[in-house]
Formats: structure tokens, C-alpha cells, sequence
């Protein structure tokens, strides 16, 4: 029982349709996962950069991308773009910095501060 050439022609053509269509279906489903996976998560990164540098303001305690950590003093005048900042390191030591080297804004905490001094004021009676 064999089959003749034509035969076996005809049964590749006909199993080939589904194939292609899965392979279509298999590289949809990657670029899907890529765009979730990868691209997704670094516009929103992106974004939320932006946000930081728009909201930073004078007084705000800052983490640049060197890694060192200060209060922001000022912006510089000299700059049109509004793209540069005065940042306090320690006391009398300030450094123009881009806003752009910004990487976190970093959040006091009051109500340990007002706790600390309640207690402080506990002990001196």
C-alpha cells in the first residue's frame, strides 16, 4: 500500500495551513508577552521618573543617582530649561546637581520626630 507522489503532495499541503496559522498565532503571543513583560513596565518607569522631577521642590530631602543624599536648596537661575538644582550634601556644602540624577525623594517622618520630642519633654520634668 503505498501511496503515489501526488498523494503525498497533497497531504503536506493540507497539514501546512494549520501550522502556518499557529505559527502567526505563536508570534502574536510573544510580541504580546514582550510588551508586557518589557516595554509596559519601562514607559511606566519612565513616567514615573518625569513626575519625580517635575514635583521635586526647594526643601524636599532627595537621593541622587551617585547615591549621595541631600536637600534640595535651589534652582539654578543661569539655567533656561529649569533643569538644574542647588542640593545641600551637609551643612555649608551644596553641589548643582541635574534634576535628572534624582532617583527618589526621600520621606521624613514626622510622627517619630514628634514621639522622640514628647518623650524628651517627659524626662526633663
Amino acid at each position: 500500500m503505498s501511496l503515489s507522489p501526488t498523494a503525498l503532495l497533497a497531504a503536506e499541503k493540507s497539514s501546512g495551513g494549520g501550522s502556518a496559522i499557529f505559527q502567526l498565532f505563536f508570534f502574536g503571543l510573544i510580541f504580546v508577552a514582550m510588551y508586557f513583560l518589557l516595554i509596559r513596565p519601562q514607559r511606566k518607569r519612565a513616567k514615573d521618573a518625569q513626575e519625580l522631577v517635575r514635583a521635586v521642590q526647594i526643601g524636599d530631602e532627595v537621593q541622587m543617582s551617585s547615591g549621595f543624599i541631600g536637600f534640595v536648596t535651589g534652582f539654578d537661575e543661569d539655567d533656561s530649561a529649569g533643569s538644574v538644582v542647588w542640593v545641600e550634601l551637609v551643612e555649608g556644602v551644596e553641589v548643582r546637581a541635574l534634576k535628572s540624577a534624582i532617583v527618589r525623594r526621600i520621606e521624613v517622618r514626622t510622627e517619630v520626630a514628634a514621639v522622640e520630642s514628647d518623650d524628651s519633654d517627659d524626662s526633663d520634668k
